[in-house]
């Protein structure tokens, strides 16, 4: 039987450790309890361990992931050196604009996945084996990990086991653990009680679950309790510890003698240290639980800071109207300049990127309100960085109002500004953020030129910094270097955390190039990564079908299918790749799926109606055509389709006007319509005109216009029409 990662659960953390003991051994064993040290306990204690071993045997093993190492154990930097330098890194905090979330921890989770799985390649002997207990305390970001690894490894590699007590787990961690491990129950065991010991329980930071120690330390006075928190954060804080910063020491200092002095620091603290990473539940966490230690008006500083935080952080959670409650809060509280501003700014942007429906007018009010305060700064420097900062907001905003424009012209006057009234060396990392924007208002006017020379700029101000390379291979697979194109996506894979977007972006460009197997594996790469992601596996099953590996595609759409339901997307290319494998009925019912999932997917529509055409029903194919054409507008390629099935129907004066209509529209086959053309007009008589749309193919032709053309159909045309013939084709077409 094969070997399944384990889940155990039990009440108490000895009955668990005892079924983990029984089940093991296990190369290393560790608690999840974000109390200990936030939200990456089990990760740090787990990479303090595992990467020096690395290290030793295999630096290259190291070197390869030492950004997403580092990023979350920067005190692996004694063992493994520093990071890769970074701009932000190298920003002091106050002047920091740029920060990540969550979907940068969870690529560096991805990461760290992909490093313990090649270590346990590396490892002679058994597989590695890691247990994980207390994980229904962990964090939503360790849950996270948890699930990615539980999916993503292999047991006979490495065999993972989750112990838990109650408590609620994460979806995708309950989903992983119901699909990849063996249950394993630990029933509560008879032992001696323990001598009730309140510091114990202090000591173990609160984690501890004797309910006898537990009474017993609610049982001390306040002012005992107090005691052993201080004298428990004064031990934690003697360590170099970066998580004990985050996790237990903010949380004894609550509870100790001084929470709104000691305490309230050690919250801030812990804040800015998430805000930096990116832990946005964390941030929400610290950012509330500070501000509840705040008098509004006495630490309006603090109550502020944390406020605006915690609200800046309900936005990559997705938690919007929450993100708004705490901002006009502060805006009913506070008549200064720079919180009205500041809040202006944030609401705007809420509007014009992620409020449903978005409102650009009103985020145009905000960010007017943001622009006429800031000019109230009076310090110089201050001043000039908040002006520019409002009106590369006003800039976005002008983006979602269509004007880039004036998109353009606040960011380019913004660079000038700083580059002319602040110091070199200060708000570096909000000038790099401004010259990025003018990159991408440049790259969606088509400027690419231009685009192109920012993107390199900034990739040599901050060569680490993966969205530069990404955004740059992008302007160059617009100017037709697809060689370049795929340097620069090299580049962002060696630079970044393994990004799903990365792989399937790449895979697209390789595809293009006509590297199919190097596209293909891209694919899969992005998909082993996400396999819940659409995007690369619809890329993935085309490119199959394309390559006429049709039952392959199949394969990968009916997983597809799996995991998303009646997708109107999956059901359309499984009708192409039906109908490749010569299944006309299955691909019927396929389009017909898609549809009913879907009634305004055009593709399903143009592609049934091409089947319908094959199975000798023009009219059939013809109303189907004639439903995409009224979703999706007039195309050139759909009218094309629809004038040959009119044709092959006997209406050639209809197909007639579908073939002028195309012929008027951009991206036309100019040839083949002109020869379809032509074909309709001599069997409705009229064959000067039909040889005038000829000759005219062959003109084109011959001056280079149609390189692509293949004349000889149309002088083919053209010997029919002088012997009288009308002509007609049953290929071609649909």
């Amino acid at each position: 039987m094969t070997a399944r990662h384990l889940h155990i659960t039990g009440a108490r953390a000895a009955d668990r450790r005892a079924v983990l003991d029984a089940a093991g051994p296990f190369a290393f064993t560790t608690t999840c309890h974000q109390w200990l040290r936030g939200p990456c306990t089990a990760l740090t204690a787990l990479l303090r361990r595992q990467v020096p071993e690395a290290w030793q045997a295999w630096p290259d093993l190291v070197d390869e992931h030492r950004t997403a190492l580092l990023y979350l154990v920067p005190e692996l930097a004694e063992h493994i050196g520093p990071p890769p330098p970074s701009l932000v890194n190298d920003t002091p905090h106050e002047e920091r604009t740029r920060y990540f979330a969550e979907r940068m921890i969870r690529a560096t989770s991805h990461g760290v996945v992909d490093f313990l799985l090649a270590h346990a390649r590396r490892r002679p002997g058994p597989p590695l084996t890691l247990a994980f207990d207390d994980v229904h305390a962990a964090s939503g970001t360790e849950q996270e990990f948890l699930a990615l690894l539980l999916r993503r490894a292999d047991p006979g590699l490495l065999r993972v086991a989750v112990a838990a007590g109650e408590g609620p787990l994460l979806p995708e961690l309950a989903a992983a653990i119901r699909e990849f491990t063996e249950l394993l129950v630990a029933a509560p065991a008879s032992r001696p009680a323990p001598a009730p010991d309140a510091r114990g329980y202090v000591r173990s930071d609160c984690i501890g679950d004797d309910p006898a120690a537990y009474a017993a330390y609610r049982a001390l006075p306040a002012e005992v309790r107090a005691a052993l928190h201080d004298e428990r954060a004064a031990e934690l804080e003697a360590r170099p510890d970066r998580g004990l910063l985050i996790g237990a020491i903010p949380n004894h200092r609550e509870r100790g003698a001084d929470p709104h002095g000691a305490g309230r620091r050690a919250l801030r603290t812990a804040l800015e240290l998430c805000v930096a990473i990116g832990y946005s539940q964390a941030t929400v966490d610290l950012g509330m639980r500070g501000r509840a230690l705040c008098d509004p008006d006495t630490d309006a500083e603090d109550y502020c800071h944390f406020t605006a935080k915690a609200a800046s952080a309900l936005v990559p959670l997705g938690r919007y109207e929450e993100c708004v409650t705490l901002y006009r809060e502060l805006r009913r509280r506070y008549p200064t300049p720079r919180v009205q501003m500041s809040t202006s700014y944030a609401l705007a942007v809420l509007h014009t990127r992620f409020l449903e429906p978005r409102d650009h007018d009103l985020a145009l009010e905000h960010m007017n309100n943001a622009r006429a305060l800031a000019a109230l700064e009076p310090d110089p420097v201050l001043g000039a960085y908040y002006q520019v900062f409002q009106d590369n907001g006003l800039a976005l905003v002008a983006m979602h109002r269509g004007d880039l424009e004036l998109s353009h012209e606040l960011t380019t006057r913004g660079i000038a500004r700083l580059e002319r009234e602040l110091p070199s060396d200060r708000y570096v990392v909000h000038r790099s953020q401004l010259l990025h924007n003018r990159a991408r208002v440049r790259s969606a006017l088509g400027r690419l030129e231009e685009a192109h020379a920012d993107f390199t700029e900034l990739i040599a101000r901050d060569p680490h910094y993966v969205e530069y390379h990404m955004d740059r291979a992008d302007v160059r697979r617009g100017l037709g270097d697809l060689a370049g194109a795929l340097a620069g996506y090299d580049r962002a894979v060696e630079v970044s955390v393994p990004m799903p977007e990365l792989f399937h972006n790449r895979g697209g460009v390789r595809a293009e190039a006509g590297d199919v197997e190097g596209a293909l594996a891209d694919f899969a790469r992005a998909l082993d990564l996400e396999p819940a992601e659409p995007a690369p596996r619809l890329a993935r099953a085309a490119l199959l079908i394309e390559a006429d590996r049709p039952r392959e595609a199949l394969a990968e759409l009916r997983a597809g299918l799996a995991l998303h339901g009646e997708d109107a997307r999956l059901l359309c290319l499984a009708g192409l790749a039906e109908q490749a494998l010569g299944e006309p009925e299955s691909a019927r019912a396929a389009y017909d799926r898609a549809l009913a999932a879907d009634p305004s997917n055009v593709p399903a529509l143009t592609d049934r109606a091409v089947l319908t055409f094959e199975q000798g029903d023009p009219l059939g194919a013809v109303a189907d055509l004639t439903a995409a054409l009224a979703l999706g507008g007039e195309d050139p390629d759909v009218l094309y389709n629809r004038g040959f099935a009119l044709a092959a129907a006997g209406e050639p004066a209809q197909a007639l006007a579908d073939f002028s209509r195309a012929l008027a529209l951009p991206g036309a086959d100019l040839a083949g319509l002109l020869c379809r053309r032509a074909e309709c007009l001599a069997r409705l008589g009229e064959s000067r005109r039909a040889a005038g749309d000829l000759h005219d193919l062959l003109r084109l032709h011959g001056a280079g216009l149609l390189p692509d053309a293949e004349p000889a159909e149309a002088l083919g045309l053209l010997d029919g029409l002088a012997a009288g013939v009308g002509g007609g084709r049953d290929d071609g077409g649909c």
